[in-house]
């Protein structure tokens, strides 16, 4: 457990909070999704450290144990944070995996950073190419109408809205994929969050284009997502990213939800340490 202070402006700075299993191994950094934190990865840490590799999650700014600032929740900034803890732990030959709206700094990585610390990237049930459906993006899967009640029930009430959420994060068809317990974990860290930050990168993960980050993706790439996928469904993000990316890899899960890597952790494990060895 450490902490990395990622600085923006000559007066401010934001102290993020990482946890890493240290070690020899290659580096595989985990970015969590909205509006979790790294501790969401639980089902994965074990398992990637058992397999020889050093695991690295942190909490995004404004969630779980990291500094939640009023300001700074655009993917710019949030790229930034990152890239702050590749330089900071001077991470090279590093995997990135990003999940849900982690997916969103592994896209702009590229257009900000390039490849030079990275060996691979993972896309996993991950919001990019663009989720906003719009005249100039017809397939985005999220409608202008859905966003804006989010935005609304959010704003009224939290926790009635993260109880919801968490339940369509880990249902299919209304069916609840994974335990009680483990849906409470989740709204638990979902809590942790800070509502400003949670709002502001609710507006940043739907409305960002990153289409032409995708284009400057030139390192081996997994695409991997639910198949049963209510929150980000797949055939609007996904599978768009995979066409847009010459070479990467697709690995579809049936019948699973959006917290694949919850209700499917066997399954999703296995196929992303079977990329790491490629």
């Amino acid at each position: 457990m450490t902490e990395i202070t990622a600085h923006h402006g000559l007066f401010t700075h934001t102290n993020l909070h990482v946890d890493d299993t240290g070690g020899n191994g290659r580096p595989v950094v985990l970015i969590h999704g909205w509006p979790l934190s790294g501790e969401s990865w639980s089902k994965q840490v074990p398992a990637f450290e058992a397999a020889g590799y050093r695991v690295i999650t942190y909490d995004r700014r404004g969630f779980g144990r990291s500094d939640k600032p009023r300001t700074g929740y655009t993917y710019d900034t949030l790229t930034e944070d990152l890239h702050t803890l590749l330089t900071e732990l001077d991470l090279n030959d590093v995997t990135l995996v990003g999940f849900s709206a982690g997916g969103g700094e592994v896209a702009r990585y590229f257009t900000e950073y390039g490849t030079e610390r990275l060996r691979s990237v993972v896309f996993a049930s991950a919001v990019p190419p663009f989720l906003l459906k719009n005249p100039k993006n017809p397939d985005g899967p999220l409608g202008a109408g859905e966003a804006a009640k989010m935005t609304a029930a959010l704003t009224a009430n939290q926790e009635m809205f993260y109880d919801d959420f968490i339940t369509q994060f880990y249902s299919v068809d209304g069916v609840l994929k994974v335990t009680e317990a483990e849906r409470q974990q989740a709204l638990s860290l979902a809590l942790q969050s800070s509502k400003v930050a949670a709002l502001a990168c609710m507006a940043a993960f739907a409305s960002t284009d990153f289409r032409d980050d995708l284009t400057k993706v030139t390192i081996p790439t997994l695409v991997i997502h639910g198949g049963g996928d209510g929150v980000v469904p797949f055939e609007g993000s996904g599978a768009r990213t995979h066409q847009a990316i010459a070479g990467s890899e697709l690995v579809l899960i049936p019948g699973a939800p959006h917290g694949v890597i919850v209700s499917n952790p066997d399954e999703w494990n296995t196929a992303v340490l079977d990329f790491l060895t490629k």
